[in-house]
């Protein structure tokens, strides 16, 4: 009986330190309410990999370049001379997870390795919750998004901040 009371005991506090860390987890934002625009256009989706690979030398990075548009599909694509090739299909999805979700792909990674329930992100169809992905905003609208592959994640993401940036 009183082993009994002890399983009981340790299983409610254990159920309880559960839940507690469950609930100090950062949930998962809702998307931000920022309206599609016209698709962005080829002129300015070279300008956005100009500004990306012009960091990217700055810093001597190799890195591929993806810009998408609104629907996450391919508007222009640069692969820096050496940039690794498996960094070709990531800059993709990250452009495309960026663009259809409306945020940075840095905030899936964060909340992934936040635990709790971020971790349900691992599953979400069409995310890739690594840094490197930045909508792409002109005039308050989302009109696509730049990813980056080639560097460490922070290299991928301060690489697609300038890309986003040189449209403004």
């Amino acid at each position: 009986m009183k082993v009994q009371r002890l399983c009981i005991s340790g299983v409610l506090m254990l159920m309880s330190l559960i839940s507690s860390y469950a609930s100090a987890q950062a949930s998962f934002a809702p998307p931000p309410i920022i309206p599609y625009g016209s698709p962005i256009s080829l002129e300015s989706a070279k300008k956005a990999a100009g500004g990306a690979i012009a960091e990217a030398q700055k810093n001597k990075w190799r890195m591929a370049v993806a810009i998408v548009d609104t629907g996450g599909h391919l508007v222009y694509f640069e692969k820096m001379q050496d940039a690794q090739t498996g960094s070709v299909d990531l800059a993709i999805e990250k452009a495309k997870t960026a663009a259809l979700f409306r945020r940075s792909t840095k905030l899936f990674q964060d909340a992934v390795a936040g635990g709790g329930e971020g971790l349900r992100l691992l599953r979400l169809t069409g995310a890739i919750p690594i840094d490197g992905g930045i909508p792409i905003i002109e005039n308050g609208k989302l009109v696509g998004a730049v990813g980056i592959s080639g560097g460490s994640g922070d290299q991928d993401g301060q690489t697609a901040v300038a890309g986003a940036a040189a449209l403004k």
